[in-house]
């Protein structure tokens, strides 16, 4: 297909890290520019933060460390002159500078063209009420709301609705300013606080579906309206819970196809009402007892969800996105991944993968110690496995708080009070599942557990039986210690040092489930496997890089830079670097940055497993 290519791309990052825009959008700009710079497109980035990896001087033809905002950006494009603008790669900053761009009219003076989604149908998505009206038109199941653009309306909408109620914010980052209100009197408590957190002035009440479960299609459509649906994401938490502070698990495990089905459906169907070029997120709300389901909303632009999505399924979708932006057709962008299909091939996965955000309240004074609407957790962690079990109780590990998995940890082996317990559960709490499965330990039932969190019961019975599992080989002093590995449990949960560790099998992440022959780097280690999909040549001087793991106070994406940066130079010295790591946010997790890509744990008992695996103590003799 011929397409005209601009000569020259103005993308715009992110700016500063913060809570609900990290590393995700350093990740998603670099891969925008690297396939812009494929294309021979010059580029030009406004991004102040030095820290990142797209600021590097290998990325961007020119970066203006520049704040992300109308005024210094319109001095950019009266320097540079770009004749076309990225927006869907820099987060929420990113599209609102934008949309002022635009209605301000510095994008039409200086003839410069929105590549990719553009600036109405990112309107549509972004404001609540002309998604609402959107979705009314393609007649997709809504749930009842009304917007409002005062206090007064906001009032008078929930007396029309009665409450519960969920408080949403037009153009909004993070969830600031939504929250779930029962009465009036907490809803006028939040509105000046929701006001002041929307740059349209606008908020959307909307019934609050209690207990339903919150489901997430990823999305790619080009401009010729070809679509693919690259994953289904499934959140733990019920609605009510923002979507980047639940623990989320892909492939989807409760639904059954004819629920799967009709949202993917949808999915697409909302992608083309809306005209998204590029890739988008739809979120669903499910009621699982009747199959009834309603769209909630779609992101027009790259996320914290669809970075975890591009590594969870290996499908490079920042890259893709950018394509796409051109102009190109899905069916003409390689999966750069296989090397074996399109970005028109929706992955399959012979895994799974679970994330769980992290959260450092512990570094504050009088703080809520809860998660709900609100974005609030500075980091998360991706863990893969053969099972949901062997997934959890890694990605457990990897949040680096102190707990071995989900069991035979702090709170695990504390005296909690019962009533404590329960109201850790109630109220929830940061990591609630080591709650629940202290609960199990002390002999509460799934079902009341469920009702506490409305958490599926399907994952509180896999909760459980990792403690049953756990108690009963306790008694048996773990002589089934090969049964407990495949169930993901570590040499430190068990508290035991075997005399003769199992080595865990290597598996690729492919995007073919190991259907086809694929030439992929992007790989992981499980217990539950009899055979490597790789054949190690141990004659190679080898380096390991030990990526940083998730982001907390005090470690965030600087160390992304120097691990990337450290690959770079250390290809002069080495036949293969490879690196370890488990942040889905990160550019060190691209799978086009080194030789070989370990989405693993980074221990000492995983280390060692992968070193005698490759030969690396022998290469440096």
């Amino acid at each position: 297909m011929t397409i005209k290519k601009p000569k020259k791309i103005l993308l715009l990052g992110s700016g500063a890290i913060k809570i609900a825009e990290a590393a995700e959008f350093d990740y998603s700009g670099s891969q925008a520019l690297k396939a812009f710079k494929e294309e021979g497109i010059k580029t030009v980035l406004v991004n102040p933060n030095i820290a990142t990896v797209q600021t590097s001087y290998l990325n961007a033809d020119k970066v203006y460390l520049l704040p992300i905002n109308k005024e210094f950006v319109e001095k950019v494009i009266e320097q540079e002159r770009p004749d076309a603008i990225a927006l869907g790669f820099g987060g929420q900053s990113a599209l609102t500078t934008g949309v002022e761009l635009y209605k301000s009219g510095v994008l039409k003076k200086y003839n410069i063209r929105v590549i990719g989604t553009s600036i109405k149908a990112i309107e549509r998505a972004l404001s609540r009420e002309k998604f609402r009206q959107t979705m009314l038109k393609a007649k997709i199941p809504i749930p009842r709301s009304m917007s409002a653009k005062t206090e007064k309306e906001a009032i008078e909408a929930a007396e029309k609705l009665g409450f519960p109620l969920m408080l949403r914010v037009s153009f909004n980052l993070g969830g600031r300013g939504s929250a779930v209100v029962r009465s009036l009197g907490e809803l006028k408590d939040w509105l000046k606080n929701a006001f002041a957190q929307t740059s349209i002035h606008e908020i959307l009440l909307e019934e609050y579906l209690e207990g339903w479960k919150e489901i997430e299609y990823e999305v790619v459509r080009d401009s010729q309206d070809n679509v693919a649906v690259v994953a289904c994401l499934e959140k733990l938490d019920p609605m009510g819970v923002h979507t980047g502070e639940g623990t989320v698990v892909t492939p989807a495990q409760t639904l059954d196809n004819y629920e799967y089905q009709r949202m993917r459906t949808t999915a697409i169907q909302i992608a083309r009402s809306v005209g998204i070029v590029g890739e988008c997120n739809v979120q669903f709300a499910l009621d699982t007892k009747s199959h009834a389901f309603y769209a909630i909303e779609t992101n027009p632009r790259m996320s914290r969800s669809s970075a975890l999505a591009s590594k969870a399924t290996g499908y490079p979708l920042a890259y893709v996105s950018a394509k796409l932006a051109l102009g190109y057709r899905l069916y003409e962008i390689q999966n750069s991944v296989s090397k074996a299909t399109t970005a028109f091939f929706e992955p399959s996965l012979d895994y799974i993968v679970v994330k769980i955000p992290r959260w450092d309240f512990s570094k504050f004074e009088n703080i809520r110690q809860t998660i709900s609407t609100e974005m609030r957790s500075i980091g998360e962690v991706m863990g893969i496995g053969r099972s949901f079990e062997e997934a959890m109780q890694k990605t457990i590990r990897m949040l680096d708080i102190g707990e071995p998995g989900l069991v035979n940890g702090s709170i695990y082996n504390s005296s909690m009070p019962r009533k404590e317990l329960v109201n850790a559960l109630l109220e929830r709490r940061p990591y609630w599942f080591l709650y629940a499965a202290k609960a199990f330990k002390e002999g509460y039932s799934v079902e009341y557990i469920n009702k506490l969190t409305h958490v599926d019961p399907y994952f509180l019975n896999k909760i459980k039986q990792i403690v049953e599992l756990y108690e009963s080989s306790k008694r048996k002093n773990f002589s089934n210690y090969a049964e407990l590995k495949k169930y993901g449990f570590s040499d430190e949960e068990l508290g035991i040092r075997p005399r003769k560790r199992l080595l865990p099998s290597i598996k690729q992440i492919d995007t073919l489930a190991g259907e086809w022959p694929a030439h992929a780097n992007y790989i992981y280690t499980t217990y539950n496997g009899s055979e490597d999909d790789i054949v190690f040549d141990k004659t190679k001087r080898k380096l390991l890089v030990l990526g940083a793991g998730g982001f907390r106070i005090g470690v965030s994406v600087e160390f992304d830079w120097s691990a990337v940066s450290l690959v770079n130079a250390a290809r002069k010295y080495f036949d293969e670097v490879a690196i370890l790591n488990y942040n889905p946010e990160t550019v060190s997790t691209d799978w086009d940055i080194s030789e070989k890509l370990y989405f693993d744990e980074v221990t000492p008992e995983t280390i060692t497993a992968i070193a005698k695996k490759e030969g690396i103590d022998k290469s440096m003799r």
